[in-house]
């Protein structure tokens, strides 16, 4: 068994996908460094550095076979973090290889391609959730700043979204489970990882002075417009998760 350790990115994974056809490795498994335990003693290390001319190189490829859409799919399962992402990618990558002619990806009956199905459904579901529940809070730099904690690491899924909604405004969004996130700055939208994790009681300080009146006046309309008789909170959970609530100002 080789185990091909990775530096955890899109990039560093196609790199390592890419050397296991350069190096006809047989039994093999890629790793993150960062999930990286040592089990097998007598397995072979080999470490991936980073080359994006080979990772382009096999999404070329790939996308000649299963399209964007396909690339796309497969994009998601890295993103889902299952700890099995590597594993369905590298089978997926072998599958069209051998069978170039058709679009894998429609394979059902392959339990790897059912899998991978399933995930990029789950990560799909939590993407369209993240860009209905998010809720923006103004800053005293007139910044409109977001917390999210979803699932999945869907923050390079939502960014389009927002890009496009919201133009005329500086906004934020922070992943506060995987500390970085998504700042929009008029001209440009870039990631940003920070040193340390948000302070979520500093962070409430930095409240524009109108930010909380806001907040009660939404309050306010959201209990005002509910209507007692009427309510099914079964329903309403089905639609709106539990989880989800901690993002929405009208259930504080």
């Amino acid at each position: 068994m080789t185990t091909l350790l990775y530096d955890g990115s899109f990039d560093g994974l196609f790199t390592a996908v890419f050397e296991v056809f350069e190096y006809r490795y047989k039994e093999v498994e890629i790793v993150s460094k960062e999930r990286f335990h040592q089990e097998n003693i007598f397995a072979e290390i080999h470490e991936v550095i980073t080359q994006n001319d080979k990772a382009e190189r096999v999404l070329s490829k790939l996308e000649q076979h299963i399209g964007q859409s396909g690339i796309h799919e497969l994009l998601k399962v890295y993103l889902s973090e299952d700890p099995e992402s590597e594993r369905l990618i590298l089978s997926a990558v072998k599958q069209s290889v051998k069978h170039p002619d058709e679009n894998i990806l429609q394979n059902y009956a392959d339990s790897d391609i059912l899998k991978i199905s399933k995930i990029c459904k789950s990560v799909s579901r939590e993407r369209h959730r993240m860009t209905a529940f998010v809720r923006f809070e103004k800053m005293q730099d007139g910044v409109f700043f977001a917390k999210i904690d979803p699932d999945f690491d869907v923050l390079p899924l939502i960014r389009k979204h927002f890009k496009d909604r919201y133009q005329d405004q500086k906004w934020m969004i922070y992943d506060l489970r995987r500390n970085y996130g998504i700042l929009y700055n008029l001209e440009s939208c870039d990631f940003f990882y920070p040193e340390e994790k948000l302070d979520l009681h500093e962070y409430q300080q930095k409240f524009h002075d109108d930010e909380n009146n806001y907040q009660k006046l939404w309050q306010r309309y959201f209990t005002k417009t509910n209507i007692v008789e009427r309510k099914n909170l079964k329903l309403h959970v089905q639609h709106v998760p539990k989880r989800y609530w901690k993002y929405l100002t009208e259930k504080w």
